[in-house]
């Protein structure tokens, strides 16, 4: 886990089904709020967990030991994020090396970007457990989400689509500063009117980004553009060049010795 690179698993059906059989979370409901928090995925290209570091929980933890020598990642005030990606992680590190257990419970993970601070109620005994599940598939992040979600009694905001109350209780008092609520409701009635993510077509979409390859979003469509990549690759590894995706290309996709 130093590195924080697994297997990087990508979502399955039963992952998926045991994630909305937690309080009767509508699959829906859960892709709006993923769709939201990680723009549907919850690795970096790299294998690395989404995450996003609080310099404000950090400084919480800690008794703002370290905002006057640190104030980039550890202030009483949020913000101060800087760039997505491996930016975080190396906040992330700066801050491990004052104080590893409080740095890991200062980041949120994940495709439903849960803080470390709440690996209780996301269903693990201390966050070195948490992040390890994180790091090792999106099921497991999955897993977590849906746990918190229960048991911090948002299940019933979400089933009825209470996209405020909701909001308010999974992204704080200040939602509406990032339209948290409309994203809501924006996402889920594009997921709920139209076809719902293909899990195959996703999965070899996640695989082909840890490849290289640049997808956009990762949204379970096999657009112009995953065509093109899993083209690409079925050309690199001497394959017959379909562009199709199945069962015999998810396999070879995380398993094929090519670049």
């Amino acid at each position: 886990m130093e590195d924080f690179v697994g297997a990087g698993s990508p979502m399955s059906q039963s992952g998926l089904d045991a994630a909305t059989a937690i309080d009767g979370i509508d699959s829906a409901n859960l892709w709006a709020v993923l769709s939201v928090e990680t723009s549907g995925c919850g690795f970096l290209a790299d294998r690395r967990p989404k995450i996003l570091f609080e310099r404000h929980i950090f400084s919480g933890l800690t008794a703002g030991a370290y905002d006057a020598s640190n104030p980039d990642i550890s202030s009483p005030t949020p913000g101060g994020y800087g760039p997505g990606g491996s930016n975080q992680y190396a906040r992330l590190q700066a801050a491990m090396e004052l104080n590893q257990e409080a740095a890991l419970k200062s980041a949120s993970w994940g495709l439903g970007q849960i803080m470390g601070e709440n690996y209780s109620p996301a269903g693990f005994s201390d966050v070195d457990s948490m992040v390890s599940a994180m790091v090792s598939s999106e099921d497991a992040q999955l897993q977590a989400m849906a746990a918190f979600i229960s048991a911090q009694g948002m299940a019933q905001a979400l089933q009825n689509q209470d996209w405020a109350g909701f909001a308010r209780l999974y992204n704080g008092p200040n939602y509406a500063a990032n339209n948290y609520d409309g994203l809501l409701r924006q996402f889920y009635a594009q997921i709920s009117n139209g076809k719902m993510p293909d899990l195959t077509v996703r999965a070899a979409q996640v695989y082909l980004t840890y490849r290289g390859f640049d997808l956009g979003n990762i949204d379970g469509i096999a657009g112009p553009n995953t065509v093109a990549a899993v083209k690409s690759f079925q050309a690199s590894i001497g394959v017959p060049v379909t562009g199709l995706i199945n069962p015999q290309l998810i396999q070879a996709l995380p398993s094929s010795s090519s670049p």
